[in-house]
């Protein structure tokens, strides 16, 4: 299969805790090429819109709030099938619920601080990689 691509985040409770490059050496480690990369901080503005799609779920405005608590670090990915792989790469929401070597069983804290986010279909993957990254910020 050709490689296509994918959003990931790394949130800011993974990121305030040292664990940004880690992820990405896991991630890498199962074959995961990065294609762009940043770190930032959020606004509430860009949160609300990010997440737009959760804005009727009782969770958004904790979600809105802790995306920009801290700095986080964006990356689009590259791999076969990259959204499934990534999704399985990071684990359930739940740490505890997530798989032996997964991102979240390892760094992350509770299911509401849980270290990556990742896009759930290919069309989601790219409209969220658009919402970071320029065409021309990417690497070809």
């Amino acid at each position: 299969m050709a490689a296509n691509r994918t959003l990931t985040i790394i949130k800011p409770d993974a990121f305030a805790a040292n664990n940004a490059g880690n992820i990405l050496a896991l991630l890498e480690k199962k074959g995961f090429k990065l294609i762009a990369s940043r770190v930032m901080k959020l606004s509430q503005a860009q949160a609300g819109e990010f997440y737009a799609v959760h804005a009727g779920r009782p969770f958004y405005g904790e979600l809105v709030e802790f995306m920009t608590s801290g700095y986080c670090m964006p990356m689009v990915l590259e791999k076969a099938d990259a959204v499934l792989a990534l999704r399985d790469a990071i684990g359930a929401t739940d740490p505890a619920e997530a798989a032996e070597g997964t991102v979240r069983k390892l760094y992350a804290e509770s299911k509401g601080k849980n270290a990556i986010h990742a896009s759930d279909s290919d069309e989601n993957a790219a409209r969220e990689s658009r919402f970071f990254f320029a065409e021309t910020d990417l690497i070809r």
